[in-house]
């Protein structure tokens, strides 16, 4: 018999089916890719998108799209890769006692024992040492604001342990690239950034709540919480509140970026009216007591957020 949520591979139990760590990587390599979540790439693009956003939004506003923008947003998909990959290793190495108890994680790598405590540590700062690497290629004031999201990144592991919210937590982790991108891009930090951030903090707690239903009988078993939990079967009237949120506020955003294109700007703001149908698609199809369900509908968050940067690229063409 194999161990419990464990397959004889030592696949991840919600990794994406036949992804490339599993057929491809080198046997001994792949642990410390499923501890990065390189089999389950969706949390990559939810880190990396509002990265692209923040880039665009800043070139749109200023109606200069530089060669420069095109490694801005090369750049930030690979530390978003790193990053991410980090943060879960860390995440997993302060969740572990957790994770073992928990159907869905107790596959991971340290739970499962495929790899050690200290040598997840290790991993982790290798990865972050090269994000930071790559930073550098940045302004000053990028630099800066890159490094100013670690603290959020130290306590998001944390804050199911204290609050209700800790989506908002990931929230402001996973969308400082927003603010990232707009710095890379112009030296310095405006409202249009700090309102699309908002925004992308809204779309967070709608795809994680969605998420995070799948675990809210064993979350409360094991007192995490989780705004899954809070909400119950409130749930739908919720999202639908970050729906509308995340929607305005980067209406606003691209607004108050006030574009000297005309067309551009109203090209421009397609982007939210696509991110909020999309939502709103999800929203049809939810159903919080199906696990299979709410983690299609959390992955399909890709497409969501690519739907605006569709729109900005064609804009700052114009």
């Amino acid at each position: 018999m194999t161990q419990l949520g464990k397959s004889p591979e030592g696949q991840v139990t919600d990794a994406v089916k036949d992804n490339w760590v599993d057929r491809l990587a080198p046997a001994a390599s792949r642990p410390y890719l499923r501890l990065s979540r390189a089999d389950r790439p969706i949390g990559t693009w939810l880190l990396y998108i509002p990265c692209i956003w923040g880039v665009l939004l800043a070139a749109l506003h200023d109606g200069n799209l530089q060669i420069w923008d095109a490694w801005l947003i090369l750049a930030s998909g690979a530390g978003a890769w790193l990053m991410r990959g980090a943060g879960c290793s860390w995440n997993d190495i302060t969740d572990r006692h957790f994770d073992a108890q928990v159907a869905r994680t107790r596959s991971r790598p340290i739970p499962s024992g495929q790899v050690t405590v200290r040598s997840a540590v290790v991993w982790m700062a290798a990865q972050a040492l090269t994000a930071f690497c790559i930073l550098l290629t940045f302004g000053p004031m990028a630099i800066a604001i890159g490094i100013a999201s670690l603290g959020f990144v130290a306590i998001y592991p944390f804050a199911k342990r204290f609050t209700w919210w800790p989506q908002v937590f990931l929230g402001l982790a996973f969308n400082w690239g927003a603010l990232l991108g707009w710095v890379a891009h112009t030296g310095k930090l405006e409202w249009p950034a700090l309102i699309l951030y908002l925004s992308g903090i809204s779309w967070t707690l709608f795809y994680d709540t969605i998420y995070a239903h799948q675990d809210t009988e064993d979350d409360a078993l094991i007192g995490v919480k989780s705004t899954a939990r809070l909400f119950g079967q409130n749930s739908p009237r919720w999202l639908s509140l970050f729906l509308g949120l995340a929607v305005s506020l980067m209406g606003i955003a691209i607004w108050i970026a006030n574009p000297s294109n005309v067309l551009g700007l109203w090209v421009a703001l397609l982007g939210p009216l696509s991110f909020g149908l999309h939502m709103a698609w999800q929203l049809s199809n939810l159903d919080i007591n199906h696990s299979g369900i709410l983690l299609t509908l959390f992955r399909t968050n890709r497409e969501t957020g690519l739907l605006p940067v569709l729109f900005f690229t064609v804009a700052v063409m114009l």
